[in-house]
């Protein structure tokens, strides 16, 4: 059993940084690749990023490429994104997930959820 506990979201201006944590609890022993996903209203979850279990492959969303950044802390359980150059259409409740995949991209990959937090850019 993996619980996430995602924080960092809030409000920002479009063109502004935003970062998103994940905090982890895992049985020692687990090995999990970590991803964010994200939802906006009326829409259905989509892929945002994924870091390998030893954090040394990463992917992204065309969307989001070149813009956020995923990295981990093993030492720590923590998982974190950081958001560049954020956009109105980067407005959504942004997921923490775990996965026994290699690399999850797809909702169906994904064994563990965190609870969202709220990201909003205005414009």
């Amino acid at each position: 059993q993996v619980q996430l506990v995602e924080s960092g979201g809030g409000l920002v201006q479009a063109g502004g940084s935003l970062s998103l944590s994940c905090a982890a609890s895992t049985r020692t022993g687990s090995a999990y690749a970590m991803g964010w996903f994200r939802q906006a209203p009326g829409k259905e979850r989509e892929f945002v990023a994924a870091i390998t279990w030893s954090g040394t492959s990463t992917h992204y969303a065309d969307s989001v490429k070149a813009r956020f950044t995923i990295s981990r802390d093993n030492n720590r359980n923590t998982v974190s994104l950081r958001m560049n150059s954020l956009k109105p259409e980067d407005t959504a409740v942004y997921y923490c997930a775990a996965s026994f995949h290699v690399l999850p991209s797809r909702v169906s990959e994904i064994s563990y959820w965190g609870q969202g937090t709220q990201v909003t850019v205005s414009s």
